[in-house]
Formats: structure tokens, C-alpha cells, sequence
């Protein structure tokens, strides 16, 4: 089966790779992006995935090839650098790093690594500034191998308000779907999707998908999509099993409450279906398979879901292993490369 993984991360061998598109003033401060806490305090990634040569994990393309590629006949991965270009304060420091790490990313995995036109890339965006946001969007939508625009969920305000809206005409200009990856919550300026501070990793990490359940209750209800009717949205690493409930509680309040909202015409689980896209990686995996697939059927997985393995992370999910053998074929399929190709038109 061809498979397209929707969530992988390149690393740049070292901070000059980045260094070197950076202009002045902010050339010389750079090193390399690093979230100051909330550490994975065991592993941050595979212990097979550093390259043979040494470097960091997933920073040789011929070894991820061999490891991601090679072992699993991914026809496709998604590139997401991690650039957490939206924890610093300064706004135009924040997009220079995305500009930077945009045209690293296709000088290398897109062009001089991708002679077969595998690697698929994402333009990175600091969504704090949303005119620099929409230009960087426009300066990159034209690459042949550009095929989404990408944040981090960390942010100030949540992503369906109107300050956004720049971002999101850029997007549909250009036929882009956004698409939003955990990781900044709480950091530099950006708010927690929780009531205080976590007090350990494994509480920070697993309520990351608290994040993402915010983010698309604002867009499904401040009408995001009734003013972008073309826009996609790909929430990828947010987690899954949250999306059932949440619809229904929505749907049930917004017939209760259309007068709050009266820009919303149709219930908000129509939008969902139409809209947005989820990946799988970290997914949910209860102790039997059977409740797996009953949670397939309540989000509509066979329409909404897409593979990821989070390579090379410590939580990776092999292709092979990551859904039971008892899911149905059409529905497999669907969820390992039809959805996302039709999502990036691969």
C-alpha cells in the first residue's frame, strides 16, 4: 500500500545551515530552537534514528530514506521543521527565523535532496505577525514541492479570530491548507490550554491535545469557514479520541444557542467534515481493537483521518503496527494516502 505520512521532522545538521539565511541584526544571536522546559526527561527521539555519520536525528536525508522510506514504502513524507519560530517575543525576530528555516528547508530536503520529488515541505509561519505571516505564504506557495502552510499551536489568542484572518486569505489565495502542530503552549508568550502551569513533562505532553481542541472550537464557531469556504485545516499531533464528544456537545449547544452565533448556518460537525483533516499520530490506542474502530466510526474516520508516524520522535508510529489487523481494507486505505493526497492533490 502507498503510504503518505503527514507529520515528519527534518533537523538541520547544525545552526550555520540556518545561520546563513538569517540577515542582520539577527544573524549572530541564532542558535539552534530549543523549547526551555517541558523536556522529554528519557529520550526526545528513536535511539536508532541518529544517522550513522553522526548529527542529529533526521538530519541525513539518505538515512531517513532508509529508515522511514525504505523499511515502510512511505511514498510521501510531510516535512515539519521545528522551528518554534512563535515563542519569541519579538515578532520580526520570530518570522525571520521562519524565512530562514523556509529557505533552508528548500534548498535542501526540497531541491538538492529530492531528485525524486518525495519529500513534500510546509511553509513555516509566525502566526504572532499575520501580514508577515500571509507574505511569507505568498513567497513560497509557488515552489512545486511547498504543499501546506504550518504553525505551532502555542499561541496568545485562539486561531479562529479575526486578527488570524490574513493567514487565511494567503491560504486560500493560494490553495494551502493551514495546518497547526503542537509544541509552544506556554512558551515565550504564548498561553497554556490548561488553568495554570503543568508541573511535569508527562502532564504537559498529554494535555497538548487541550490546545487543539480550543483552537477548532474557534474556527468552527467565530465562522471561519463561512468567510474561507475553500480553506483546509490539518490539525496534526493533537490526538483523536477527543474529537466525537466535543462535536456533539458543540452540535447540541449550537442548536440550543444559534442566537449567539447566527453567522453559523449549518451544525458545526457539517464544517468539520468539509474542512478539516486530522492525523493519527499520537493516537489514542484503547486495550481492545474493537473500541478503536468504534472510535474510527464516531469521528468518520474513512473522511477526516490521515496517517503520521512522527519520525523520528520517541513516540513514532510504525505504519505497520499502529492500527489493527482487523481494520477494513477501503478504510486502511483511506486513512494511509487517500485523504492526505487528496488534501495536498498528490
Amino acid at each position: 500500500m502507498s503510504i503518505i505520512d503527514t507529520d515528519v521532522h527534518p533537523n538541520p545538521r547544525n545552526a550555520d545551515e540556518i545561520r546563513k539565511h538569517l540577515p542582520a541584526p539577527w544573524r549572530d544571536g541564532f542558535a539552534m530552537p530549543r523549547r526551555p522546559f517541558y523536556h522529554n526527561p528519557i529520550h526526545a527521539n528513536r535511539l536508532d534514528a541518529t544517522p550513522p555519520g553522526g548529527g542529529p536525528a533526521a538530519s541525513d536525508p539518505d538515512f531517513l530514506r532508509e529508515q522511514l522510506m525504505g523499511t515502510y514504502g512511505i511514498r510521501h513524507p510531510i516535512l515539519i521543521p521545528r522551528t518554534f519560530a512563535n515563542i519569541h517575543p519579538n515578532p520580526d525576530y520570530g518570522s525571520a527565523v521562519a524565512t530562514a528555516f523556509n529557505a533552508w528547508l528548500a534548498e535542501t530536503w526540497l531541491e538538492a535532496y529530492n531528485d525524486d520529488g518525495a519529500f513534500k515541505g510546509s511553509i513555516t509561519i509566525n502566526h504572532h505577525d499575520p501580514l508577515a505571516a500571509a507574505a511569507e505564504i505568498d513567497r513560497w506557495a509557488d515552489h512545486p514541492h511547498m504543499v501546506q502552510v504550518v504553525t505551532d499551536s502555542g499561541a496568545r489568542a485562539p486561531l479562529g479570530q479575526r486578527q488570524y484572518y490574513p493567514i487565511y486569505e494567503a491560504c486560500e489565495r493560494h490553495g494551502l491548507p493551514f495546518a497547526m502542530h503542537p509544541g509552544t503552549d506556554g512558551i515565550g508568550g504564548n498561553t497554556l490550554p490548561t488553568p495554570g502551569v503543568p508541573t511535569h513533562y508527562i502532564e504537559y505532553h498529554c494535555g497538548m491535545s487541550l490546545a487543539f481542541q480550543a483552537h477548532l472550537l474557534s474556527f468552527l464557531t467565530e465562522g471561519v469557514f463561512e468567510r474561507f469556504p475553500t480553506l483546509r485545516i490539518a490539525l496534526l499531533e493533537g490526538g483523536v479520541a477527543w474529537l466525537a464528544p466535543l462535536l456533539w456537545r458543540l452540535d447540541a449547544y449550537w442548536r440550543a444557542l444559534r442566537k449567539d452565533t447566527p453567522w453559523i448556518t449549518r451544525p458545526p460537525s457539517e464544517y468539520l467534515d468539509e474542512h478539516v483533516r486530522l492525523s493519527t499520530q499520537p493516537l489514542e490506542r484503547p486495550g481492545r481493537d474493537e473500541h478503536l474502530l468504534a472510535l474510527f466510526d464516531a469521528v468518520g474516520a474513512e473522511r477526516v483521518l490521515m496517517f503520521s508516524s512522527d519520525y523520528p520522535h520517541w513516540d513514532f508510529d510504525s505504519p505497520t503496527r499502529a492500527f489493527p489487523s482487523s481494520m477494513p481494507d477501503p478504510l486502511r486505505q483511506r486513512i494511509m494516502h487517500d485523504t492526505a493526497a487528496e488534501l495536498y492533490g498528490l
